[in-house]
């Protein structure tokens, strides 16, 4: 018997980081942006390594938890970095381990440029 239930979405007071696609052409500042987050996640290891953090248990995740990507340890450090770099992760250092967390904001915001204007 599963005990998983479903949590509630949370709206984030956090704006897109622009309107959806179809609502109105890109400005030259939206398209930077959001281009710097699709290109950061066009990549296979970082996609799953953005994949492993935002479905880690508990919403983060410790380096030494998801770097079994197939890649050495300094390639995941850095894969890591531009994830941060573009927006989509956050870090903590806690004593000599590093947990990522992805933002609820960054998810939301992303789901909302990419859904249809109702």
């Amino acid at each position: 018997m599963s005990i998983a239930k479903a949590l509630p979405l949370l709206e984030s007071d956090v704006e897109p980081c622009c309107p959806p696609l179809n609502e109105r052409p890109l400005t030259a500042e939206e398209a930077v942006r959001t281009a710097a987050m699709f290109k950061a996640l066009g990549d296979p290891v970082r996609l799953r390594l953005f994949s492993a953090v935002a479905s880690h248990e508990g919403g983060e995740a410790c380096v030494c938890d998801i770097s079994d990507v197939g890649v050495s340890q300094p390639t995941v450090s850095h894969h890591l970095k531009k994830l941060k770099e573009a927006g989509l992760l956050t870090s903590e250092r806690r004593g000599t381990w590093v947990f990522y967390r992805v933002e609820p904001s960054v998810m939301a915001a992303m789901g909302r440029m990419l859904t249809s204007k109702a």
